[in-house]
């Protein structure tokens, strides 16, 4: 960890929302001033957010995930300004300039747009601005989604060349069965190899309001250390845990970046 210099921060839908789904302000602040904390060590960041779908159900004060592609862009186009709303407010109490980077998966999938896209992302971070990312889910229908920010996160690490990728959920990491179920769940704190046992660990996805679950963060754990970049899986409710991954302590589970991917 002393010699990360560049990181991908992915916070899920659960851990800034409340199951009401309107944000978690408290943790959205104490998550900003973590990241402004090590934005000012020198180290580059990028924000992969969810919670525009959640934060726009909330606003619009629905109770379930909406199923069909049109309702689902119309919320995310309210929930999107309503969360850059209070990222910028956050950051900027701490003299930090955020930019919002919305992306399809065709922005990853052509060569020419994947670099147009890397080009902005270095080209900020260069002005020592903080990029916010998160899928353009306002217009993106099934054939150009990337589907989860787990996977995005993983692309955009991929995409900037970040040294380590941090994925926050409602989850302390990966365990060697559900922990909801079996109270004798070990937290496993370190992988190094992917193996099609350690994928059947994996359960189903997730929450009301989010759309991954340990799947989709496996398969994030294959992109990113393909890429050469470390990842941890962490529980965002920890108090202060960016801080404290980046400090050494062992939290979550760590995919090493040498990982092997075994079939």
């Amino acid at each position: 960890m002393k010699n990360i210099k560049k990181i991908v921060v992915k916070v899920g839908t659960s851990t800034i929302t409340h199951p009401t789904g309107l944000l978690d302000l408290n943790r959205m602040e104490s998550i900003v001033r973590q990241l402004v904390n090590i934005h000012n060590q020198d180290i580059q960041i990028v924000l992969v957010s969810s919670g525009a779908i959640g934060a726009g159900m909330g606003k619009l004060g629905l109770k379930k995930r909406p199923k069909t592609i049109p309702e689902k862009q119309s919320i995310a186009a309210v929930g999107q300004g309503i969360l850059l709303h209070m990222y910028e407010k956050l950051f900027s109490e701490y003299g930090k300039t955020i930019a919002q980077i919305l992306l399809t998966k065709d922005d990853i999938d052509h060569q020419t747009r994947f670099f147009n896209a890397r080009n902005t992302c270095l080209t900020l971070i260069d002005k020592h601005v903080i990029p916010i990312v998160n899928e353009n889910d306002a217009v993106a229908v099934d054939e150009i989604k990337v589907g989860d920010n787990d996977t995005l996160s993983a692309l955009v690490a991929k995409l900037i060349g970040a040294d380590l990728l941090i994925i926050l959920s409602d989850i302390d990491g990966l365990y060697d069965c559900n922990p909801k179920e079996y109270d004798e769940a070990c937290l496993i704190h370190y992988v190094d190899r992917i193996t099609p046992q350690l994928e059947a660990m994996a359960g189903n996805p997730g929450s009301i309001l989010g759309t991954g679950g340990m799947v989709t963060k496996i398969n994030a754990a294959k992109i990113a250390t393909s890429a050469g970049a470390s990842m941890i899986i962490a529980n965002g409710s920890i108090y202060n845990v960016i801080n404290s991954i980046l400090e050494g302590e062992e939290i979550g589970t760590l995919f090493d970046a040498d990982c092997k991917i075994l079939k």
